[in-house]
């Protein structure tokens, strides 16, 4: 009868290591003796290790314009910092302003942020304000509306881009609202990006958009507003 392998010895690492191989996941070697893939019982062989798997699903998720964010702003920092640290305290991040201010890179930074951080679960849905209203209108496949919005509800890390372009209605405000309470009621991170002010007394804001009881909720459940200003990224790029 074959001898078990021992934790350390060189047949698990060999078997730990075609895990990671399947899954995709490459753990830096260390120039260190005794530490990276010859020690898998080290502390920080496994944070890189969980690093590399999160970073392996933030791309998954991200589209390929997005996968050079980084998160530059001290406010999207310091929220990242905060979820990586505890996810219950982390509340929303709301980046308002006009189109091409680079919002959408900083919320893709700052999810990149959480998951080069090595936290123990990552889970992450980014997803256009628009298209989730399209995935959400009722189908002729029974029930498929309403598990795509439990999963957009329960996932851990949920990126809502451009919240407010499409044409508000009594259906999407109760869409909206019954996905930001269950996110609030359960304190899972989320993180939105709008064209609209939070507050504007002078012109169209979101209240307008998700109505006064979506409004209220999201204000409850945002901890860090950051409004975007300055010119649009997109097209000086093209007049370059």
């Amino acid at each position: 009868m074959a001898e078990p392998a021992r934790v350390g010895s060189a047949r698990s690492l060999r078997a730990l290591k075609r895990i990671l191989d399947a899954k995709g996941i490459r753990v830096p070697q260390s120039s260190d003796d005794g530490a990276g893939e010859e020690n898998p019982g080290d502390r920080e062989w496994h944070h890189r290790a969980r690093s590399e798997y999160a970073l392996s699903r933030w791309r998954s998720a991200t589209p390929p314009r997005f996968r050079a964010a980084e998160a530059t702003l001290p406010e999207v920092t310091s929220w990242a910092d905060r979820a990586l640290s505890s996810n219950a305290d982390a509340g929303a991040l709301l980046l308002s302003g006009t189109t091409g201010t680079g919002k959408t890179h900083q919320a893709f930074g700052a999810l990149r942020r959480i998951a080069a951080g090595g936290p123990d679960r990552f889970e992450l849905i980014a997803v256009n304000s628009a298209d989730m209203y399209g995935a959400l209108r009722p189908s002729q496949v029974m029930g498929a509306a309403e598990r795509e919005l439990r999963r957009l509800s329960e996932v851990q890390y949920l990126l809502l881009d451009d919240l407010g372009t499409a044409k508000a209605s009594e259906w999407t405000e109760e869409i909206t609202y019954r996905l930001i309470n269950y996110r609030y009621n359960a304190c899972l991170p989320t993180l939105i990006t709008s064209n609209l002010p939070a507050r504007d007394p002078e012109g169209p804001d979101l209240t307008d958009f998700l109505g006064d009881r979506v409004a209220s909720r999201l204000a409850e459940m945002v901890t860090t507003l950051v409004p975007m200003i300055g010119d649009d990224r997109r097209r000086a790029g093209r007049a370059a």
